[in-house]
């Protein structure tokens, strides 16, 4: 379980996030919604060690990952896209979605300034295991294209594998269907389906409302930094403080 306990955000006089305690359990494809400027987009930022907090805590499992640095938590077994993408973006597909395999890299740094043959068989291996998730996802034609020249669409997918190639217990998904039409949605839709049936944990933050109500076990609502709803998608999406706080009422 990936739990935050009274986690607050302040910068100056803003409460960015204020007192908000939620669990994203395994498994389960858990949604995080709220209109623009609700502090979505920090509160992954805190969980990945991006932002500091101001109070409150962390915990992955039985691991305490409130102050731990942001390359300890992805080793601990988090990992996150960007709202917005942050790809090499004059390197292919396949280099891109090998930067994320960074964690099972083993060999030790002389070999691979050296370049000895164990290097060369790594980096062969990560190779194929990033070639083999490009097809999973449909992307094999695209595979030597540099990463900038293709849609936008397609640059989301590189990104979510790239997040992937780390082999995360939890994937933290910050707007991973914008650009996307509703083809393209829906088949993302069912790679997420299958990670949380393998026993990942997928924190989903979208606008989408189709998209968050027909995927998402559970949902949470933020305004204003705070946590105003929580349950099963069709309750919350009824409920009339997330109407209002959607129509600005």
């Amino acid at each position: 379980m990936l739990r935050l306990r009274n986690v607050s955000r302040h910068i100056g006089g803003i409460r960015a996030v204020d007192d908000v305690s939620l669990d994203i359990p395994p498994g389960r494809i858990t949604g995080l919604i709220g209109p623009n400027g609700a502090g979505k987009t920090t509160i992954v930022n805190l969980i990945t060690g991006m932002m500091p907090l101001t109070a409150g805590s962390i915990h992955l499992g039985g691991t305490d990952i409130t102050r731990a640095p942001a390359h300890r938590i992805c080793r601990a077994g988090l990992a996150r896209t960007f709202q917005n993408m942050r790809l090499m973006a004059d390197e292919t597909v396949i280099d891109n979605v090998m930067i994320g395999f960074h964690r099972h890299d083993r060999c030790a740094l002389p070999a691979a300034l050296l370049n000895l043959p164990s290097a060369r068989r790594m980096t062969a291996t990560l190779r194929r295991r990033a070639a083999a998730m490009i097809a999973e996802f449909g992307m094999e034609r695209f595979a030597g294209f540099p990463a900038g020249g293709l849609s936008y669409g397609h640059q989301r997918r590189v990104e979510i594998m790239r997040a992937l190639a780390s082999d995360p217990a939890f994937l933290l998904l910050d707007e991973p269907i914008a650009g996307m039409n509703d083809v393209e949605a829906d088949a993302l839709a069912a790679i997420f389906r299958r990670l949380a049936a393998e026993g990942r944990g997928i924190l989903l933050i979208e606008h989408d409302m189709r998209f968050v109500a027909s995927l998402c076990d559970h949902v949470h609502v933020l305004d204003g930094g705070r946590l105003i709803a929580g349950g099963r998608p069709a309750e919350v999406l009824r409920d009339p403080a997330v109407i209002a706080a959607y129509l600005g009422g």
